[in-house]
């Protein structure tokens, strides 16, 4: 990937941090569009304005297939597939219509008492009082088995799926990275050929054996791997970074907490503000110029990479005042934390519940519930798309 400036500044190094905000309103400060250089994967134009995020999201000249790189030669050996994320229109409309009608808000609806069940069960596992992480007891285990169950992944199978999923969204190296994607690849492929001979009633069963009465339309085989590679995936990374920050949060600020002890209807207003402030998703895949374009004042030429920051979009002070402050009260239309346009996130309701549900029953349970760590000791997973908590420790009660 590429983007050429002959003329100008050599390109900012853009390598993920866990706190980029500082930096990001500095950029901001200075102007919409800044050329950057990502290790790993190239030069880019990096968008950093609401209003030029949102732009940038909708316009149809700026593709999510990476073909339309100037610099494009293979995929880069770490591919699952070919996603929803990786296609754009009609390919990705195709696509996503056969999945969609399992992520709407009727049929997430229809899930909330196996989201509860789920929650209620890992609570119980807790100790009523005491220390916990609760990452790994709860925020990561609840999206995991919910989107398992969906796609129909074996009970056991599930710890490995997501160690290898960990793994290619925060890599930790090339090595690591090229044998997580094998890894995954393999076993998909075995469970999807398991799903196509044993259908049972799963999605991805569904998906696999489209012969069935009133299964989908088939998909390719390389379409199929990288629709469960992808439904997997983000069916449960961003949920786990979004319960985790939301607690985090609220522990960190006990005025808020407050607020919403003494109003639960809040919930919705925490996961939403969680969302804006954290963005666990931090940025939008990269985006190529299929054809010369001004962004923003910004001449990208054809073949050019874009990379829209959606966290500098969500804490930009002019679409939103004292863009910092963790404020239940605030209005949050508008926040860009899970996407815009055609690639908004498909699972968006799935994980507003998930999250809703998990904050609600976790405070019902444990009113005495306090950080166990300071806040500046924390990890933080951070990679160039997503950003998470690794652990987080908490005093139950």
């Amino acid at each position: 990937m590429r983007a050429d400036a002959p003329d100008g500044p050599a390109p900012l190094e853009w390598a993920p941090t866990p706190f980029p905000f500082g930096r990001l309103a500095a950029l901001r400060a200075e102007g919409p569009v800044h050329r950057v250089h990502v290790p790993g994967s190239g030069d880019a134009w990096l968008v950093v304005t609401h209003d030029a995020v949102r732009a940038a999201l909708t316009d149809s000249r700026l593709r999510n297939d990476i073909r339309h790189s100037a610099g494009w030669e293979t995929d880069g050996g770490h591919a699952v597939g070919r996603n929803m994320l990786q296609s754009d229109p009609p390919h990705h409309t195709r696509l996503r219509r056969l999945v969609a009608d399992r992520f709407t808000p009727g049929r997430v609806a229809a899930l909330h008492p196996r989201i509860e069940a789920v929650a209620r069960g890992l609570l119980d596992r807790l100790p009523r009082a005491g220390a916990a992480d609760l990452v790994s007891a709860y925020a990561l285990p609840l999206p995991v088995t919910v989107i398992c169950d969906l796609l129909g992944v074996p009970a056991a199978d599930r710890a490995d799926f997501h160690t290898w999923s960990n793994e290619l969204v925060a890599p930790t190296g090339a090595e690591a990275a090229a044998a997580s994607a094998a890894a995954l690849t393999g076993h998909l492929s075995g469970l999807i050929t398991r799903k196509a001979r044993t259908p049972d009633g799963s999605l991805l069963a569904d998906l696999a054996a489209p012969g069935r009465p009133g299964a989908k339309a088939p998909l390719s085989p390389e379409e199929l791997l990288g629709m469960a590679f992808l439904l997997l995936v983000a069916g449960h990374e961003t949920t786990v970074n979004l319960i985790s920050a939301t607690v985090l949060s609220l522990l960190q600020h006990p005025d808020q907490l407050a607020l919403l002890r003494a109003d639960p209807e809040l919930t919705g207003a925490a996961v939403e503000e969680s969302l804006r402030l954290h963005s666990p998703a931090h940025a939008g895949a990269f985006r190529f110029a299929a054809e010369p374009l001004d962004l923003a004042g910004t001449r990208v030429a054809a073949g050019d990479a874009v990379l829209v920051s959606l966290a500098a979009a969500s804490r930009d002070p002019l679409a939103f005042p004292d863009p910092d402050r963790f404020d239940l009260t605030r209005r949050t239309r508008g926040h860009l934390g899970f996407g815009h346009g055609v690639h908004h996130c498909l699972g968006a309701p799935l994980a507003r519940a998930e999250a809703a549900v998990a904050l609600r029953l976790l405070l019902e349970r444990h009113p005495r519930l306090a950080l166990d760590a300071a806040p500046e000791s924390l990890t933080w997973r951070a990679g160039t798309l997503l950003r998470g908590l690794a652990g987080l420790p908490v005093r139950l009660g």
